[in-house]
């Protein structure tokens, strides 16, 4: 083990801990557990919604991508920033809104109001988000052991033993009040931290020009926007095709945008004046991290065909380490520890947001409406900590196996089933006054068994031109237009109270 790294990260992780237990002093009920008492501001706000899409595909499968795929994948820099302003804009704006008048705590408040089925949506959607969350949070997991395991020189297990107690641990103790505060810690640090490395690793390369020179010889596809429309593709890696693309913008712009830890993020705002430049300033500060990160994995690719570096060969997703490994060989040993921060940083700003997903949704859309409706604050706080820890358990329990081949399919898949179960719904139910409660059962119900479907087949039977959630969002489509149509419509006191309508501004300002 590297102690002067294991001391230094050891500080960096006890500073994580003391956040959350300064933070437990502000937690009084459960809507601070929760949302943390609607009292974030502008900036606590913007990078807690960057933090929690920002998670181990940002640094480690966002270079691990480029690193095989080259300037194909560099649409991925731009649908995800799109996904953290669309999130804010079009959802945010209005949920805000309705939330102020109506006290919603999760997502599913909105849902089971806007489609008045306090137990039968309500229950769906909330072990929908779980789902996804938990499989998630298993990437998390794995990005977070990737990092440890190498910095640390321990063992994959114990590294993710150690970085999923941290996380619990402050989690629990202080909510969303410390995963905000924590977002802006770590928010900064990858910033600061991706500004200072990217440029050098780039540089190291040759420079962009001297790169691309590089990838064009191994394949000069490697230098152009996609990959030829072929199916099966010529290379595995040569899948960004314009046909998978089109499912690819779907993916990682709605679907990420929807994911229940990023959209109930928007419920916490203190005033809802944010929403007019947040979109705006999540955009940039993304657009900037991501194609920094995305442009240092093509010049890991030439440093490591130039022999300046060599990736590990004892694990089945070498590319994914990319970054860390370029980075390490630039930078002094001594500047080790800022590499690893940036990168736990980027992985724990998510899972912290997973796993208060899945508590919140437990202790208040699960045991509070179905179990005991007259629930104490405490015992429903009680509840989602038990919820995060038997959370933790069961995705530790998932993730011991090896790590996958390429990060980013763990990831992606997470967010087709969101992409799949979420979306429709929730678009519907702000902006089309004739969506109904059966349109959205059936769109959630039928886009999840689409999307796993699907999913199944790609990875057992044959893989399919355009990611395989994208048939499932399709079906949730066509299942929530058919069956609303079918239906009768819903009451016009609901759609009222919930500022349903295709406008995202509401008149009242604060």
């Amino acid at each position: 083990m590297d102690f002067n790294m294991a001391i230094i990260l050891g500080l960096y992780l006890v500073g994580l801990l003391a956040i959350g237990a300064w933070a437990s002093k502000k937690v009084k009920s459960s809507e601070d557990f929760i949302v943390a008492g609607r009292n974030l501001g502008f900036w606590l706000l913007t990078l807690m919604i960057v933090a929690s899409i920002c998670s181990g595909m940002t640094i480690l499968g966002t270079s691990g991508l480029g690193y095989i795929g080259g300037w194909p994948t560099i649409w991925e820099q731009i649908f995800v920033p799109l996904s953290a302003a669309f999130v804010i804009l079009v959802y945010g704006t209005k949920l805000h809104a309705i939330s102020e008048r109506m006290g919603y705590i999760t997502i599913q408040d909105y849902l089971a109001q806007r489609f008045y089925s306090q137990r039968g949506l309500r229950g769906l959607s909330a072990v929908a988000g779980i789902l996804v969350s938990l499989i998630y949070l298993v990437g998390q997991y794995v990005a977070i052991s990737m990092v440890l395991s190498w910095m640390l020189k321990i063992s994959y297990t114990d590294a993710l033993l150690i970085g999923a107690i941290i996380v619990m641990i402050y989690t629990i103790l202080g909510g969303l009040y410390a995963i905000a505060w924590i977002s802006l810690v770590q928010g900064l640090m990858i910033l600061i931290g991706v500004l200072i490395v990217s440029p050098f690793i780039i540089q190291s390369a040759g420079g962009l020009t001297h790169v691309n020179n590089v990838l064009a010889g191994i394949d000069p596809n490697y230098v152009k926007i996609w990959y030829p429309q072929m199916h099966p593709p010529y290379a595995k890696y040569a899948f960004l095709t314009p046909m998978y693309l089109v499912s690819f913008f779907f993916l990682l712009t709605f679907g990420l945008a929807s994911a229940p830890h990023v959209i109930n993020n928007v419920l916490s705002a203190r005033s809802r004046s944010f929403f007019k430049w947040s979109p705006l300033a999540a955009f940039v500060l993304y657009l900037i991290v991501m194609y920094l990160i995305k442009i240092s994995g093509f010049a890991s690719r030439v440093m490591v065909e130039e022999g300046m570096i060599a990736l590990p060969t004892n694990v089945s997703n070498a590319q994914d380490y990319a970054f860390v490994v370029a980075a390490m060989h630039i930078f002094p040993h001594t500047a080790g520890p800022l590499v690893a921060v940036i990168v736990l940083s980027a992985v724990m700003s998510t899972t912290d947001r997973l796993m208060l997903t899945i508590g919140s949704y437990v202790g208040w859309d699960i045991y509070k409406m179905f179990f005991n409706k007259k629930a104490s604050d405490r015992s429903i706080t009680l509840v989602s900590r038990l919820a995060i820890v038997f959370s933790v358990i069961l995705t530790l329990i998932l993730a011991w196996r090896k790590p996958p081949e390429l990060l980013a399919f763990l990831i992606w898949m997470g967010i087709g089933i969101m992409l799949a179960t979420f979306v429709v719904p929730i678009l519907s139910g702000l902006y089309w006054r004739r969506a109904t409660r059966e349109g959205a059962i059936a769109s959630m119900s039928l886009g999840l068994i689409g999307a796993l479907v699907a999913g199944w087949y790609h990875w057992f039977v044959s893989p399919l031109p355009v990611h395989f959630s994208f048939y499932g969002f399709l079906l949730s489509i066509a299942a929530m237009v058919v069956v609303s149509l079918l239906t009768r419509s819903p009451p016009a006191d609901v759609l009222d109270e919930t500022m349903t309508g295709m406008y995202i501004r509401t008149k009242s300002k604060r």
